[in-house]
């Protein structure tokens, strides 16, 4: 695999918090290549490092020790401007909680990142609306939207971007099954459909079924990685 095939790469990367007594490992000497183009689950229990890799890669917080290569980027390279850049331009979020501004409409939502990004924004602002299936909610607050809505537009938010990497942190955890796998159906379309890689940060076992490369952590180490050649439907899994 050339560098030009890796959409992440992870070299001894530690993370530590607190000193002392109160010191705290979350991350150990990790070290992996996620390639372009490939929807990757990052499982293990709670504790055991999966959210703090994933800020990692998002640059959401700095390193104790070694690298993340993410997309041409040297993430220990970056200054708090280029990473704030790096954020903005190359990656899109998609969280839990979905995280939207409850005042704002779903289309002001998307479109406050559209005009971050610069360029053209109504247009893309309700492609990608209309994409996650959301052409005729757009102009309802999140109040007004069920959670799947509202999670669908947290990830319209995150392709607004159009970003080479989505990191998704427990995307479906607030959501029924039903909701859950129609979000999860939209996440790995958006895989298949072009050269987007998607990192999802999860506990459900069951998602990897659909992933195309899984790795599992515990305690802060990466204890297995598989490759799916054969990932299944989300609507075919029994959540």
């Amino acid at each position: 695999m050339t560098t030009a095939d890796i959409a992440v790469r992870a070299t001894n990367l530690t993370k530590t918090y607190g000193d002392g007594e109160t010191e705290v490992q979350a991350l150990k000497d990790v070290t992996f290549d996620i390639p372009r183009g490939e929807f990757v689950v990052l499982q293990g229990a709670s504790g055991s490092g999966k959210t703090t890799l994933l800020n990692q890669i998002g640059a959401l917080e700095p390193p104790t020790s070694g690298n993340v290569e993410s997309n041409g980027f040297e993430l220990n390279g970056l200054d708090d401007d280029g990473r704030t850049d790096y954020r903005l331009r190359s990656v899109g979020f998609v969280f839990q909680f979905y995280n939207l501004v409850p005042s704002l409409t779903a289309y002001e939502n998307v479109a406050l990142i559209a005009e971050l990004t610069g360029g053209e924004v109504e247009d893309r602002t309700e492609d990608v609306l209309a994409s996650v299936g959301l052409a005729d909610r757009m102009h309802h607050f999140p109040g007004q939207l069920s959670g799947g809505e509202q999670q669908r537009v947290s990830v319209a938010r995150g392709l607004v971007k159009n970003p080479p990497l989505m990191l998704a942190d427990e995307p479906t955890g607030a959501l029924d099954t039903d909701t859950g796998t129609s979000v999860l159906s939209l996440l790995r379309n958006i895989t298949d459909a072009g050269d987007r890689t998607i990192i999802v940060v999860t506990h459900n076992t069951q998602i990897s079924k659909i992933a195309n490369r899984v790795i599992d952590l515990r305690d802060g180490e990466i204890v297995g990685t598989h490759h799916n050649d054969h990932p299944e439907n989300p609507e075919d899994v029994a959540w």
